[in-house]
């Protein structure tokens, strides 16, 4: 650290004994703690995904009707795994109402749905697709085409018909996987 003397000191005064003071200003100062970083490109990889999976065209495998199998199972999870979702030995912690809704609509609430659940560490929920009792011909088309989309998403790891009081036909329990 340097040292001043007293001749350095007394040419400082002399220097500065004209100065002023800057007249008050009505600037802002934005000081305080620099926000967290954030990780760019992991937001980016999920925004693609979400728009992957809202944007992307209906396949000939999502206009097909299924079989009328009610569950699912991932291929190589325990059979245990839907066993204890049928009894319900998982607690529902979310649901979402797809009632009233097109197709388009409903894969699209759907998408945003599973990727919230997935985010915030749910991993039982209740998707009710309605039983088409409106519908023309009284043939649930969202039922099979939700089974066929949760069969299609890696998040999902089984999905059983949920029990009457809590929509039977007209709703699946579903089983995801756990947060990364």
């Amino acid at each position: 650290m340097a040292t001043f003397d007293d001749d350095d000191l007394a040419a400082f005064h002399a220097a500065v004994a004209d100065a002023k003071p800057l007249p008050p200003s009505d600037r802002v100062h934005l000081g305080g703690p620099m926000p967290p970083p954030r990780a760019v490109q992991r937001r980016a990889d999920e925004q693609a995904v979400m728009h992957e999976a809202l944007h992307a065209p209906i396949g000939l495998q999502d206009r097909l009707e299924g079989g009328d199998e009610p569950n699912y199972l991932r291929p190589g999870l325990a059979g245990s795994v839907l066993k204890d979702l049928r009894r319900g030995r998982w607690v529902v912690q979310d649901h979402i109402d797809l009632h009233g809704m097109n197709r388009e609509e409903a894969r699209t609430q759907l998408a945003i749905f599973l990727h919230e659940c997935l985010n915030h560490g749910i991993r039982c929920v209740r998707i009710v697709h309605g039983k088409g009792l409106r519908s023309p011909g009284k043939m649930s088309v969202l039922r099979q085409l939700v089974r066929g989309w949760l069969m299609q998403r890696n998040e999902v790891l089984a999905y059983c018909q949920a029990r009457p009081q809590d929509g039977g036909e007209g709703a699946l329990w579903v089983l995801l996987r756990g947060k990364k």
